[in-house]
């Protein structure tokens, strides 16, 4: 269990695209604003982690063409995300603007190549299990280690909202974390 633990921290703390959305929405809306979308990243990771234990990971692993869509399909939308984050401005008082709600942040799970690489690798740690357990086991380790995963990197985006009130200051933070994806959106094809 150690091990699982261990290894799921790193694979969800390290950068990647809910961490570079959640860093930047937490300084574009503030933590409490912030918050639906990092419930709905940490229960969208447990999901998919449970239904990988249950084989679907295996399922598209196996099938090269599947595996290829869904891959093609997910730098799109990372790549959406990152011009979304290239143009955004600071807010405005109208409030169209807003952040992922909860939904929308479980179903970006499904698109997120990195979830699943993670998830993948984490089964491989506990295989001796049944598919249950081992489902179970993997989707409960993803969403409780990345609540505090989401929780840590959506408060440190609302601090850097402090440094960010000038506008070019903005401009410049956004702009890296519009690269940063932008960047990730290629690495899904390694």
């Amino acid at each position: 269990m150690t091990a699982l633990l261990g290894f799921v921290f790193l694979g969800l703390f390290s950068p990647g695209p809910n961490v570079i959305l959640l860093t930047a929405s937490g300084a574009r809306f503030g933590f409490r604003r912030t918050v639906p979308h990092l419930l709905g990243v940490a229960l969208g990771v447990g999901i998919i982690a449970f239904v990988t234990g249950l084989g679907l990971g295996a399922l598209i692993t196996a099938v090269p063409s599947l595996r290829l869509v869904l891959t093609i399909i997910a730098a799109l939308w990372i790549l959406w995300m990152a011009w979304k984050l290239w143009n955004a401005k600071p807010l405005s008082d109208d409030g169209a603007e807003r952040p992922f709600t909860f939904i929308e942040a479980v179903l970006f799970q499904w698109v997120n190549p990195k979830i699943w690489a993670v998830a993948l690798s984490a089964s491989a740690i506990v295989q001796d299990l049944s598919p249950l357990m081992q489902a179970s086991m993997l989707g409960l380790s993803f969403s409780g280690v990345n609540l505090g995963v989401c929780l840590f990197w959506s408060y440190a985006g609302s601090l850097l909202s402090a440094l960010l009130d000038d506008p070019k200051k903005w401009q410049f933070f956004m702009r890296v974390m519009a690269i940063a994806l932008a960047v990730f959106s290629g690495l899904v094809f390694l």
